[in-house]
């Protein structure tokens, strides 16, 4: 195998120990083993030419989210921003041990590791693209069954920051997606908000 292949295949064994399952075309599989997969997919499709760096960490993005619980950190919005900066360090961690079990060099280990912890994100390409791949992922698979959960001002709120934080590329790639109806409005008065707004 490739040294790709080897670490996607090291990478998926740490996410398929996540003991939280969900149901996938009849199967019950570990959520983020399914997170890492449909992030591969959703770059492959918007992103088509990706670096290899960029590939790594989009597979690598929620590594082994579930052992930093959001319960362990206070539950306001300070508490929900420290366990997110954290967070992304430990993916940074976790995913660089990997990598250089696969014979990657300092320097590709470094990259990978900074496009995780999303560094520069309005002045790194990549770094974007992994934060657009990140937002099509939420709206593709989980934006439908989070939003019947919230007050509709709540989740135009949400998609509206969503949204603002793409690339004109990752918004176009994402309101093509064949969303139910219902979603399709609240990100259509996301958008109408976003317009209404400076700075988008």
């Amino acid at each position: 195998m490739s040294r790709l292949e080897t670490a996607y295949e090291k990478i998926d064994a740490a996410n398929a120990e996540d003991p939280t399952l969900i149901e996938v075309d009849g199967r019950s599989r570990p959520a983020e083993l399914v997170y890492g997969e449909r992030m591969t997919s959703a770059l492959d499709r918007v992103y088509p030419d990706a670096s290899e760096a960029l590939k790594l960490a989009v597979r690598a993005q929620h590594l082994r989210r579930w052992t930093v619980p959001r319960a362990s950190y206070p539950m306001d919005r300070p508490g929900y921003l420290r366990w997110r900066n954290d967070l992304k360090r430990k993916h940074a961690e976790w995913a660089s041990a990997i990598l250089a079990d696969c014979d990657y060099a300092a320097d590709e280990i470094a990259r990978v590791a900074s496009l995780i912890r999303k560094e520069n994100l309005k002045r790194n390409a990549e770094a974007q693209a992994l934060e657009d791949v990140a937002s099509i992922v939420f709206l593709e698979h989980y934006a439908s069954d989070f939003a019947p959960k919230h007050e509709p001002e709540k989740v135009v709120d949400i998609l509206a920051k969503t949204l603002k934080k793409m690339s004109e590329h990752g918004r176009n790639a994402a309101v093509a997606l064949p969303l139910p109806p219902g979603l399709r409005d609240l990100i259509a008065k996301a958008i109408a908000v976003n317009a209404a707004a400076p700075g988008i």
